[in-house]
């Protein structure tokens, strides 16, 4: 495990609302969209958001948390983890079908360290934290002896591709996004993959 030092550091479960509130600006607004359907009656979705990031496992998870902080206030959240050097494909047949085409690209990408979400804050923004958290995703995968790194974006996001892609991504495979009722301009979901 890489020894983080500030203005990086480990996210904890009390940083519940940061990492909701980030992951939805990484997800734009799908996180919260789900967390709507999910929520029980009377229960605001962003309490699901924050129940979910304390928990102990899964992909969006505190454990999988990397922040980056500027004047001792988090900035930017990297999440990620590494994906098995050999994958199984998953039960399409029985998973919602919004999650259908996502996991089908990440099924393409064994052996990465996956990028799940990458967000920096609006006012935060412009001052290289995104990249920063990239090249420190890249030494995580170096440490584990990951092949490269992977991460899902939406056609429509063209401002994060262009950082990507700046810093070495290249796309691999697209699929049609599912969007039921969340309002996104995009039409298909991209990955992309950097060899290391």
């Amino acid at each position: 495990m890489i020894d983080l030092r500030p203005p990086f550091r480990r996210a904890t479960p009390d940083d519940d609302t940061p990492m909701a509130e980030l992951v939805n600006i990484a997800g734009e607004g799908l996180p919260h969209y789900l967390w709507s359907k999910s929520a029980a009656p009377g229960v605001d979705p962003w309490d699901v958001g924050r129940e979910r990031a304390r928990r102990e496992s899964g992909a969006f998870s505190y454990r999988n948390t990397v922040f980056r902080e500027e004047q001792g206030r988090v900035a930017a959240a990297l999440i990620g983890y590494p994906l098995a050097d050999s994958i199984e494909p998953a039960d399409y047949d029985n998973m919602p079908a919004m999650f259908v085409p996502m996991q089908q690209l990440e099924d393409q990408a064994p052996g990465t360290w996956y990028v799940k979400a990458l967000a920096t804050y609006p006012e935060y923004r412009g001052r290289g934290h995104g990249r920063a958290l990239l090249e420190l995703a890249e030494r995580l995968a170096a440490g584990l002896r990951k092949q490269g790194l992977s991460i899902i974006v939406s056609d429509a996001n063209t401002g994060a591709r262009r950082l990507y892609e700046r810093c070495g991504y290249r796309e691999r495979a697209r699929r049609p996004i599912v969007k039921e009722q969340w309002d996104n301009a995009g039409s298909e979901w991209v990955l992309l993959v950097k060899s290391l």
